[in-house]
C-alpha cells in the first residue's frame, strides 16, 4: 500500500489521527473501532496495512493484539505534514 491510498482511505488515516493525537496510546482493534466509529473488521484489516507501513507497531500476545504509534520521529513528522496538508 502506497502513501497515497494510505492517507486517502477515510477509516486508515481516522487509524492515523488517532494514534498520532494520542502517542502514547495502545489499543486493541475493538477499542480502536469504537474511538474511531468504524467496523472492527474493517479496523483490523487497516490497522496491519499500517502495521506493514511502519506506522503503527503490534504487540502480539496469545488472545489478542495491541497496537500502538511508531516511535520513528522522522517517521512521526512526516505524518504530521501530511496531515497538516490534509487539513
Amino acid at each position: 500500500m502506497d502513501k497515497k491510498s494510505i492517507f486517502g482511505s477515510p477509516v486508515h488515516l481516522k487509524i492515523i489521527k488517532f494514534f498520532h493525537e494520542n502517542q502514547s496510546s495502545i489499543d486493541t482493534p475493538r477499542g480502536v473501532a469504537t474511538w474511531i466509529g468504524e467496523d472492527r473488521q474493517k479496523v483490523r484489516s487497516a490497522l496491519e496495512d499500517l502495521v506493514k507501513n511502519k506506522i503503527l507497531v503490534a504487540d502480539r500476545a496469545t488472545s489478542t493484539t495491541g497496537y500502538g504509534y511508531t516511535r520513528d520521529t522522522a517517521l512521526i513528522s512526516k505524518i504530521k505534514k501530511i496531515l497538516s496538508s490534509l487539513g
